[in-house]
């Protein structure tokens, strides 16, 4: 029975993901969370109690696997200009993924207070992480630089996601590169 519930709360963050990655945090309701699920719509409160539970949950499951993912490309950098560049290049190589979209997605909408608490949390490791680097060439305001560059990452992240012009990879390469000489004392 327990693992039974735990497979239709899966499926039921599975299509939240969806959802938010197709239409952003308007798309989140629980007639459409019924409808992609094969659940009745009481169902699907027997789950989450709200809108803003099932994006809190989101937020407890996806935000810490995404950051491990970039924590990791940075763990495997040999120097603190590597370090930089992975997390500039692992946040965009996730944009296409639709745990990233679904997070995206939540971090431009009006969240509760847990919610936030939970992105603040998983998106705070990651700035210390990128300060330590900053730090390691120099930087004498590496907390201020860490979150500039985050600046420079979501404004990429954007960028790959209109479409626009540019290729994804000429959008990394330009955000590297600015990235890098932006932080050079």
């Amino acid at each position: 029975m327990a693992e039974h519930r735990t497979m239709q709360r899966d499926a039921l963050l599975d299509a939240a993901r969806s959802l938010l990655s197709e239409g952003g945090t308007e798309a989140l309701t629980f007639p459409a969370l019924a409808e992609r699920t094969g659940l009745a719509r009481s169902s699907v409160y027997e789950y989450f109690r709200s809108r803003a539970a099932v994006v809190e949950e989101l937020c407890a499951v996806d935000f810490p696997v995404w950051a491990a993912e970039v924590e990791g490309a940075m763990a495997r950098a040999d120097t603190a200009e590597g370090k930089i560049e992975a997390y500039v290049r692992q946040q965009l190589t996730l944009v296409g993924d639709r745990r990233h979209r679904a997070v995206v997605a939540i971090s431009a909408s009006e969240l509760d207070a847990g919610a936030r608490e939970k992105i603040r949390a998983a998106h705070g490791g990651l700035i210390t992480m990128i300060g330590e680097a900053l730090g390691e060439l120099g930087h004498r305001q590496p907390r201020l630089a860490a979150m500039l560059l985050q600046g420079v990452v979501d404004a990429a992240v954007r960028r790959i996601e209109l479409g626009v012009a540019e290729e994804p990879d000429v959008i990394a390469n330009a955000a590297v590169s600015m990235a890098l000489r932006g932080v050079q004392t």
